[in-house]
């Protein structure tokens, strides 16, 4: 059934009372003055005499106390109708202040359009809070795990080097600067990834030779690929392509380390190209593979296979994600024929300038 608004019961309701009103006063006055005709015609005053009669003052004010009675009835009825789901909604209020996030508020007369929209967009807020509070309840206690490692490991040879437990020698200065590294990577990702949620990951596009900069990454990730037993296959779109370099080749470089770690042994072709006035970037493996009820929750951070055996942050592709997103573009993953995994970037050929200056 079709809501009827606020406004408009309010102005049937006045429409009511007035009609009453008049119809009583109307009718009323035919009845009351047949009545006195019939049966006491000797008391009708006379055409002259134009103050009222004392049966008519009685008339007059038995007809004001009862219009005064139904108007006061319409609008107490209407008033309660109106103020059930205001009061439910403050009440709400209140108890959302509170912090009780899972408050409700019900509505059984939706009679009243308005007010039955207030409590229904009341509850469509207090489920975002309560999503967002989950949400970031999620990545505190996340990021807290993915912190607590690094520095567990920093501390405890640290500590071990000033007691004199570890000599103070480069292999173990080699390993505080690999754990300082990937705390540093770890840090730019989380960065990168609530910038990206806030709107803020800006990027500053130009013209590259995007295979220098693709060449540039995996002559970095070779030893990485390589301790993976991994080889890298390039074919490259040799021509100038509109994006933020730096962005892409951090994009590229999750992307490589995702693989080394979750991928078997083989051949790992990265390719570009570009179609209908958009860019692709993708990189395929040769297994095993994604489960196909993880793709939908691939670019999620922090979320990875349960059965795995390599660890990680969790937080590599959604990265990839909030990249390709910045460059107004997109990124999918899917099964390859090779029974592997691909993961491609798209982007439009020219990519908007952001104003604001870059992150």
């Amino acid at each position: 059934m079709k809501l009827v608004g606020l406004s408009r019961q309010i102005a049937f309701s006045m429409m009511k009372i007035a009609m009453g009103s008049a119809l009583l006063v109307i009718l009323g006055s035919f009845v009351f003055y047949y009545l006195w005709e019939k049966y006491w015609p000797n008391d009708i005053p006379s055409e002259t005499d134009i103050t009222p009669s004392f049966p008519e003052w009685i008339w007059i004010l038995c007809t004001f106390v009862f219009v005064i009675l139904l108007a006061v009835h319409v609008a107490v009825k209407l008033s309660r109708r109106i103020l059930e789901p205001l009061n439910s909604v403050a009440e709400g209020i209140r108890t959302l202040a509170k912090g009780e996030l899972d408050v409700r508020v019900s509505v059984e007369d939706h009679s009243l359009g308005e007010a039955a929209r207030l409590a229904e967009d009341f509850n469509r807020l207090a489920e975002k809070l309560h999503q967002m509070s989950e949400a970031q309840n999620f990545w505190n206690a996340a990021i807290a795990h993915e912190l607590r490692t690094p520095v567990t490991i920093l501390r405890g040879r640290l500590q071990g080097l000033a007691e004199g437990v570890f000599t103070a020698d480069k292999a173990q200065f080699d390993k505080l600067l690999v754990q300082v590294e990937g705390l540093s990577h770890l840090i730019e990702d989380l960065r990168v990834v609530s910038l990206m949620n806030s709107g803020e990951l800006h990027i500053s596009p130009e013209a590259v030779h995007l295979s220098a900069e693709i060449k540039s990454v995996t002559e970095m990730t070779e030893s990485m690929l390589q301790a993976a037993g991994q080889s890298v296959r390039l074919a490259l779109h040799a021509e100038l392509v509109w994006c933020d370099s730096v962005r892409i080749r951090q994009a590229l470089l999750a992307i490589l380390e995702n693989t080394s770690k979750y991928a078997v042994a083989g051949t790992v072709t990265i390719g570009s190209r570009e179609q209908d006035g958009v860019y692709f970037l993708s990189v395929a493996d040769q297994g095993p593979g994604i489960a196909p009820e993880l793709l939908p929750n691939v670019f999620t951070a922090f979320h990875r296979a349960k059965d795995t055996s390599q660890r990680g942050s969790g937080l590599g592709l959604a990265v990839v994600a909030a990249i390709a997103h910045a460059h107004q573009g997109d990124v999918r993953c899917y099964i390859n024929d090779a029974g592997g995994t691909t993961i491609e970037l798209c982007w439009p050929a020219r990519v908007a300038v952001s104003p604001e200056a870059h992150q």
